[in-house]
């Protein structure tokens, strides 16, 4: 029988290793000599909180599962029932097939057919490759329907930097912007300057009791156009994360949960080429016309 998550594929380079399950082209566990660099699951799990899963046509929330596009109106499944939400687009619990496949390397894919609330075709690829600098995963989605699609992408990986929780962990993350959500919805409001306040992770410092699930922006980059952020344990070890101008935006999130026993045990962050509700918004949204394509893509890295 096929074990929950969906079928097992394993990657091996140097001193990294991963797992991959069909379910969600979803990131199971990355490792490095050993030592975890995201939250894992288990293979006959249902994959938890979206973990380590592609996000597409969408990240985040589209709010209501109202939007409108092309003229039209539409409506999406609520399938963040506490919040009233759209969440993390189609893609999460589509069975991806292996198209490509090796020791280092394995493209998935996957098809989002045309359906109420989102009457657009895509063909998903979702590549991943280890080698000696890590994880390299990416997204592409062709249009092969007749009509003009909204886009969006980004990936749902929760970082664990070493021993303990979030709250012992430093954390470096060079966005200049935060944009501010209500408290109980997580709708979106303004954006701000993150400057001295307590989303204020620009020089590294320990996250300690901060609360984070917001989207951020205004990257500082390197000469080549590259983001970064690190994440380190009190004994040093850490994991790094990298991707390129085609993600503006950031979702970081404390993995604060009711159950004591999983709270805060990784930092969720999400490159997104979009931000919240960006359905609505329109903020650097995604149009694929019919044959074209988009694509982005991301590192993770053991420090």
């Amino acid at each position: 029988m096929t074990d929950l998550s969906g079928r097992q594929h394993r990657l091996e380079s140097g001193s990294y290793r991963a797992t991959v399950s069909s379910v969600g082209a979803s990131l199971r566990e990355l490792t490095f000599d050993g030592r975890n660099l995201v939250v894992p699951f288990e293979a006959d799990d249902v994959r938890p909180s979206f973990r380590g899963a592609t996000l597409a046509p969408w990240p985040n929330r589209v709010v209501d599962g109202k939007y409108s596009f092309g003229g039209m109106d539409y409506q999406l499944s609520l399938t963040e029932p506490s919040r009233r939400h759209a969440l993390h687009g189609l893609a999460g619990w589509l069975d991806f097939a292996a198209v490509e496949e090796s020791s280092d390397r394995l493209v998935l894919g996957a098809t989002v057919e045309a359906q109420a609330g989102y009457p657009f075709r895509l063909e998903l690829r979702v590549e991943f490759r280890l080698d000696e600098s890590g994880l390299r995963w990416s997204v592409s989605a062709l249009n092969t329907g007749s009509l003009a699609a909204p886009f969006g992408t980004g990936p749902h990986p929760y970082l664990v930097a070493g021993d303990g929780r979030v709250d012992g962990w430093t954390l470096e993350l060079p966005a200049e912007s935060v944009l501010t959500v209500t408290e109980d919805r997580l709708i979106p409001l303004d954006l701000e300057t993150v400057e001295g306040g307590e989303f204020d992770f620009r020089s590294s410092r320990v996250i300690a009791d901060t609360f984070i699930d917001h989207a951020f922006t205004g990257l500082r980059r390197d000469a080549d156009g590259v983001a970064s952020v690190r994440l380190l344990s009190a004994a040093g070890t850490g994991v790094g994360m990298t991707w390129g101008d085609d993600c503006p935006w950031v979702q970081v999130h404390t993995a604060d949960l009711s159950d004591p026993a999983i709270s805060r045990i990784g930092l969720a962050v999400e490159p997104m080429t979009c931000p919240p509700d960006a359905f609505n918004s329109g903020t650097d949204l995604l149009v694929i016309e019919p044959g074209e394509s988009a694509s982005a893509g991301w590192s993770i890295h053991a420090i």
